[in-house]
């Protein structure tokens, strides 16, 4: 599945909840089922700057194409991270790079965030695109 596929699904998916506590619920069970980073990637090279809680996001390549773990140390954010690794983990870098994150804006997420907690999520979409930016250029 493309990046756009994964984001029409993921809008799909959130249009089918009435209100916010329902979709907060959803972003919660999303994070329990996050690939888990490894304790050794759980580093301060690893944590993304600019989140009120820690995240951790750690990417391998294979095949190139990026695979990404994470946690977090917040239940909320662990969620949000998580719709992150789904919508770009097992892509290649360039499309990485290329991708927007509308999707975001569409499910109405980063307007029912706390001002820190939208910060944070724009501090890991930037991380997601470091990663395949180094990624891509190491491959050149």
């Amino acid at each position: 599945m493309t990046i756009h596929d994964i984001q029409e699904a993921i809008v799909d998916e959130f249009s089918m909840f009435d209100d916010w506590m329902q979709r907060y619920e959803y972003i919660i069970e999303l994070g329990k089922s996050l690939p888990i980073i490894d304790d050794q990637f759980k580093t301060d090279d690893n944590i993304i700057k600019g989140c009120q809680s820690k995240v951790w996001v750690h990417a391998d390549e294979n095949d190139g194409k990026l695979w990404f773990t994470a946690d977090s140390d917040a239940i909320l954010t662990k969620g949000i991270i998580a719709l992150l690794i789904r919508t770009f983990s097992g892509q290649e870098p360039k499309a990485i790079l290329e991708a927007d994150a509308d999707f975001i804006d569409e499910i109405g997420l980063k307007e029912h965030l706390s001002p820190t907690r939208a910060n944070g999520l724009v501090s890991m979409i930037k991380q997601i695109k470091m990663y395949a930016l180094a990624f891509e250029a190491k491959n050149k």
